[in-house]
């Protein structure tokens, strides 16, 4: 076994049928014996000479991708899910199995981009369209991942609420909070306690299990398409990609894989893990739709259900969970919830101020760096007054969030599409003709249903009927 053998000192300059290690193999394997055993399958990825350890050294890369993709199943994500299953039960099916293809291709491209030019993706629109370019795409990233921002402090009030707590106090209490942990310094171990707190959404496979959907009809709906001309449908449709290719997973990859300084001749894993963890997010989406369908839906006896409230939601668990269905809702809620709320504006703070070239980081002061900490501060503050509005439908909101970040997804998909197709930039790495079928075929796509949708809603107003 490798962790058996690098736990062994004595050992580690003669691997079993290996021979001699290099110098500097042998000092990187001491390091990793020497390391913590949680960061030892990482460390693996750099013994690129010990080949009969990759299969296993490919664990040590699974993160970016992984990360990015299961971002979508944020407070936003849970909440369009649920509805989705709740209104329409497994139809819809079908178009997550096509998101996850677009997802696991947009992620590839954005993580190649990082591993070959070594940059962000906010630093690449800079470069290649100036700052007229930049300005655009960091605005469309604004308000996108403010919105995102005001959803999660809805999914917070939300959480709170099933326990009793309302949401005048939990709101406020969860910014000045989140301010805190993030700007002193303590955010990196709480951030394991909100982590932890979202395992919770896997209870959902187990859910759908028990609730005994009617497979047969999951698989047809799966890989048998079908479509409504109805614009409660498209909306739910646009806000399932809103939210399944959310802008920011895009620039949170890119950015990870340049800082990890991965090379473009190293990308083979990190390729996997942008392929592997768009599926794996996605697997788990599924089974909150097939959850809420095979409970929510199936006891509307097909008429489907709008869900407006959290506790509606929790329904979908009580095949397991029976009463204690809506605490463990809130608790994966909360915690998805208090973690992109976190996550969000920081990442969006840094993305901007290192486009533009201002000071930042949480380390340096407000005087130091003000537009990192005013967007960072204004980002949480904006979502926490928001969420306090009275009577806000908190549970709608975060569907229609989700919405509007699908009508603003192809925005920052051209910007990509562009980069990743300049050879100046690329080099012999840019896109094939696959990628870019499959990644110019879901922006136009989405692009004409957005379109159609905003038609079903402003033309109907001004007296022109158009869909139901």
């Amino acid at each position: 076994m490798v962790v058996k053998f690098l736990s062994s000192p004595g050992a580690v300059a003669h691997p079993p049928r290996g021979g001699r290690l290099s110098r500097r193999i042998a000092y990187r394997v001491r390091r990793v014996a020497r390391s913590r055993p949680v960061d030892r399958l990482r460390d693996l990825g750099n013994l690129r000479d010990l080949r009969r350890w990759r299969p296993l050294a490919l664990f040590g890369f699974l993160g970016p991708g992984l990360i990015a993709a299961n971002a979508g199943n944020d407070s936003g994500g849970i909440a369009t899910y649920s509805t989705v299953g709740a209104q329409y039960g497994y139809s819809l099916l079908w178009m997550l199995l096509v998101i996850t293809v677009s997802l696991a291709v947009i992620q590839e491209m954005c993580a190649r981009m990082g591993a070959a030019t070594g940059k962000g993706l906010s630093d690449l629109i800079r470069e290649r369209f100036g700052v007229r370019g930049a300005a655009f795409a960091m605005l469309t990233l604004l308000v996108a991942n403010s919105l995102t921002t005001i959803s999660e402090f809805a999914g917070i009030a939300s959480a709170m609420q099933l326990f009793g707590v309302s949401k005048y106090l939990s709101v406020p209490v969860a910014a000045v909070a989140v301010w805190l942990l993030v700007t002193r310094g303590t955010y990196g171990r709480v951030e394991k306690v909100f982590l932890v707190m979202t395992l919770a959404f896997f209870a959902y496979p187990i859910a759908a299990v028990l609730a005994h959907p009617d497979w047969g009809q999951v698989v047809k709906s799966t890989l048998v398409p079908s479509f409504q001309l109805q614009s409660t449908y498209l909306l739910l449709f646009v806000g399932t990609i809103g939210t399944t290719i959310t802008p920011y997973m895009q620039l949170y990859i890119q950015s990870s894989v340049a800082e990890k300084g991965v090379t473009i001749e190293r990308y083979g894993p990190e390729r996997a893990d942008a392929y592997f963890g768009s599926i794996f997010g996605n697997v788990i989406s599924a089974f909150i739709i097939i959850a809420c369908a095979a409970t929510i839906f199936v006891s509307s006896r097909g008429k489907g259900v709008l869900i407006t409230t959290a506790e509606q939601a929790a329904l979908a668990l009580q095949p397991l969970l029976g009463a204690y269905a809506p605490f463990l809702f809130g608790i994966g809620l909360l915690g998805a919830s208090l973690l992109a709320a976190a996550v969000l504006p920081l990442a969006t703070s840094y993305s901007i101020s290192e486009s533009f070239g201002f000071e930042r980081g949480v380390s340096r002061s407000f005087r130091e760096a003000p537009v990192f900490h005013g967007l960072f501060t204004g980002m949480l503050a904006l979502g926490a007054i928001v969420a306090l509005i009275p009577g806000l439908p908190l549970f709608r909101l975060l569907v229609v969030v989700q919405i509007i970040n699908g009508v603003l997804l192809p925005i920052l998909l051209v910007f990509i599409l562009l980069l990743v197709n300049d050879r100046r930039i690329m080099g012999r790495y840019v896109n094939g003709r696959v990628n870019n079928i499959v990644a110019w075929g879901t922006t136009c796509l989405l692009s004409a249903l957005c379109t159609i949708m905003i038609a079903s809603i402003v033309l109907p107003s001004v007296g022109i009927p158009f869909l139901q």
